[in-house]
């Protein structure tokens, strides 16, 4: 797989949920882009303000470069008063030289669909990324105990698609907190690691 200096001239915009990893891919050599900009985690959940967020970002990035990358899934903002308006329209009106890697949410950037469906064995799992189970109050502060009540308990367990270690890292650290989540959630949180691989291979394929 090809070096950081694929990266070398461009600017990278990321969802914060995705935080722990892009910083490992910096730190392990991957890539060494000219900036990473991050927006506020979890704001799939309200849309305007991912808007918002994400337009102030690209303007940003064109100080430094016109060659963008924009970590955020398909599925991650909806115009709720035009839902024909997507991700992909948002960020071209805003900058035409910026792209977006080609996956549906931060879970199918870990790990494809065949690749979850083996992972699940046939059990209804509710996926979660590491970067959630560092910010879930802050993703899910608008919910209340009955949409909680109605969504999580439909799946038989939750699974981490852990590439960072950072399961271990709560388990060993600050049990209580993994615990406290499991509880809200009233599923058990199981771990899966995972590599990078198919994450560097998206961010890849935007640089030819």
């Amino acid at each position: 797989m090809q070096t950081q200096s694929a990266f070398r001239e461009y600017v990278i915009i990321s969802c914060s949920t995705m935080r722990l990893e892009t910083e490992r891919l910096k730190k392990e050599g991957f890539f060494n882009p000219i900036k990473i900009l991050y927006t506020a985690p979890g704001l799939h959940e309200n849309p305007q303000e991912l808007k918002n967020q994400l337009e102030r970002q690209l303007n940003n990035a064109r100080k430094y470069s016109e060659k963008i990358i924009v970590i955020y899934g398909s599925r991650c903002y909806i115009d709720t008063k035009d839902p024909s308006r997507d991700i992909d329209t948002l960020i071209q009106e805003k900058n035409s030289n910026a792209t977006r890697i080609k996956a549906k949410s931060c879970i199918d950037m870990l790990t494809s669909i065949d690749e979850r469906a083996k992972i699940s064995e046939g059990k209804k799992v509710y996926w979660l990324s590491p970067g959630w189970l560092g910010y879930w109050k802050q993703i899910f502060k608008d919910w209340d105990a009955g949409k909680a009540n109605e969504t999580f308990p439909q799946h038989d367990k939750a699974v981490i698609l852990d590439s960072v270690g950072i399961y271990e890292k709560y388990s060993t650290d600050s049990p209580e907190k993994l615990l406290e989540f499991a509880d809200w959630m009233k599923l058990n949180i199981e771990s899966h690691k995972v590599s990078l691989n198919r994450l560097k291979r998206l961010l890849l394929d935007e640089t030819s």
